[in-house]
């Protein structure tokens, strides 16, 4: 049996699962969080999945021209994976980022051969929180190079690969837990976890509830009103706008996730657990101890754990 792989993409994917015991215990509430470690993908993030699966389905539909230069407008984690997935399959990438987004992100999509092209926010906005404005901005930039630079945009945000990469999470998840999954749920992005996971789930089991969760600022989806607008702290997510791949009827319910709330749980799932991760796992994890305290019921929740907590040193965060 060959004991090596011919390129890193080849070990995105079948990541672990961790059962949160120390943080319902910490929190003294019923049920069980298990959560799926996908901040260990090669390029620290579960964005590499997507990544992967857009390069992969446009090559074969003939799309994505061999040697074309790849774009997209990434808050980072995407542009990760797609700057180690176009490396290897021979195509240049540059990544469309807003200023407002921890620059580790940045430094490491270049120091793995991507170009970055840093976009300035509004004059009304706030470094590290990134609203829909703000990501209007950058796509109106996106769309400069896109015609200059004749690339294909890899458009996580329409593309259906984007969220049919999730399939295989939710299946991983399905086996790694024997089918005893109540509950999903996942902070909206551009969305494609959410929907690619709850798809498959339902198709699993039709009973498992799937939630949306969204900063309590942005949270649109829920029909709340835009507070602040809608800047927040929770990198990556909740850009207060309508989400070409997000299909509401998976959603079961919302949950709403304030800025406090969501760095306190993901300095505590450092603490505790020893995970070491990003503002939107926080967000993810906080949200599954609000809905366990509500229901005050022995349920299993299973989420993501999103992306490295290297990707925010720069941030107070930590």
């Amino acid at each position: 049996m060959k004991g090596y792989i011919d390129s890193i993409y080849e070990i995105i994917g079948n990541t672990p699962m961790l059962k949160l015991n120390r943080i319902t215990e910490h929190y003294g509430v019923k049920g069980n969080i298990f959560a799926k470690l996908e901040y260990l993908n090669p390029g620290f993030s579960k964005k590499d999945r997507p990544a992967l699966e857009m390069i992969e389905a446009a090559k074969s539909s003939g799309s994505l021209k061999p040697g074309q230069t790849v774009l997209e407008v990434t808050s980072g984690n995407t542009g990760t994976g797609l700057a180690i997935v176009c490396q290897a399959k021979g195509h240049h990438f540059i990544a469309c980022m807003s200023q407002g987004n921890s620059m580790e992100r940045a430094r490491m999509m270049r120091a793995l051969g991507a170009e970055v092209i840093i976009v300035p926010q509004g004059k009304d906005s706030v470094i590290g929180q990134v609203s829909g404005d703000d990501l209007k901005l950058v796509e109106e930039k996106a769309d400069e190079i896109l015609k200059e630079r004749n690339a294909f945009r890899a458009n996580q945000f329409i593309q259906d690969s984007a969220y049919e990469a999730h399939f295989k999470t939710a299946d991983e998840m399905w086996n790694q837990l024997d089918g005893e999954i109540d509950v999903f749920m996942d902070i909206l992005g551009s969305g494609g976890t959410f929907r690619g996971c709850a798809k498959r789930l339902k198709e699993h089991n039709g009973d498992i509830q799937c939630y949306a969760v969204e900063p309590k600022n942005a949270a649109v989806y829920a029909g709340h009103a835009i507070v602040n607008n809608g800047r927040h702290q929770i990198q990556g997510c909740g850009y207060a706008r309508d989400l070409p791949i997000v299909d509401k009827d998976y959603m079961d319910g919302y949950i709403q996730v304030g800025d406090e709330e969501a760095i306190q749980m993901t300095r505590d799932l450092a603490r505790l657990e020893g995970a070491f991760v990003g503002y939107s796992s926080g967000a993810n994890v906080s949200a599954a101890v609000k809905l366990l305290k509500e229901l005050d019921r022995d349920i299993n929740i299973v989420l993501t754990l999103n992306d490295s907590g290297l990707k925010y040193l720069s941030t107070d965060l930590f």
